[in-house]
């Protein structure tokens, strides 16, 4: 048996698996091996599996035995094995370092590297795989998205232009079932 996956937030006494046994007289169940930190219970008459306590995701996916024996004659059973699988709950969003970070760009520079930015989220998999963005000044500035280096687009002239820009960087993961985002403003100061 291989039921649907669970979320690491399932509570206890939540419906895992229905293990049914054709035979003539009634069986019992039980489960005999595998479940040794004790995350289910199964019922001994109806052969359905619920959760015991609270899951950890680490400990998963766990693999276990359930024996359905003859009620009137207990050298009679046979086992079979269930494998669940829990799924990874995206907890938590990017966090940057510093919400706010000031920059120096000298003028008439071509377009360059300004800084790193790194953000950090603390979800394992997918949920804490993070892409990058920019919320504002688009066509100025760019952002590679898998390393989150900012780059100036165009050359800046201190005498022509403002002198100060505010750029709003997000970072935002993969997460299931919703991503989730973090926001960083940057201020780049043009100097002469």
């Amino acid at each position: 048996y291989q039921p649907t996956p669970l979320s690491e937030k399932t509570l206890p006494d939540t419906f895992v698996v229905h293990i049914n046994v054709l035979y003539k007289v009634p069986v019992v169940y039980s489960i005999v091996s595998g479940d040794e930190k004790g995350y289910f219970i199964i019922d001994s008459s109806t052969g359905i599996v619920r959760t015991r306590k609270n899951l950890t995701l680490e400990d998963f996916p766990v693999t276990f035995n359930v024996r359905a024996t003859d009620s009137s004659q207990d050298s009679i059973f046979n086992e079979v094995s269930v494998t669940v699988e829990v799924i990874d709950e995206n907890d938590f969003p990017p966090v940057f370092p510093s919400s706010l970070l000031e920059e120096r760009l000298q003028e008439n520079l071509p377009a360059t590297q300004i800084v790193q930015l790194k953000a950090q989220d603390d979800d394992t998999g997918r949920n804490g795989l993070l892409r990058y963005g920019i919320l504002s000044e688009g066509a100025l500035f760019s952002i590679d998205e898998e390393t989150g280096i900012l780059y100036s687009a165009v050359s800046f002239d201190y005498e022509d232009e403002p002198t100060e820009y505010q750029i709003v960087i997000y970072a935002e993961d993969d997460g299931i079932p919703e991503k989730k985002r973090g926001y960083c403003t940057v201020v780049i100061k043009i100097i002469d």
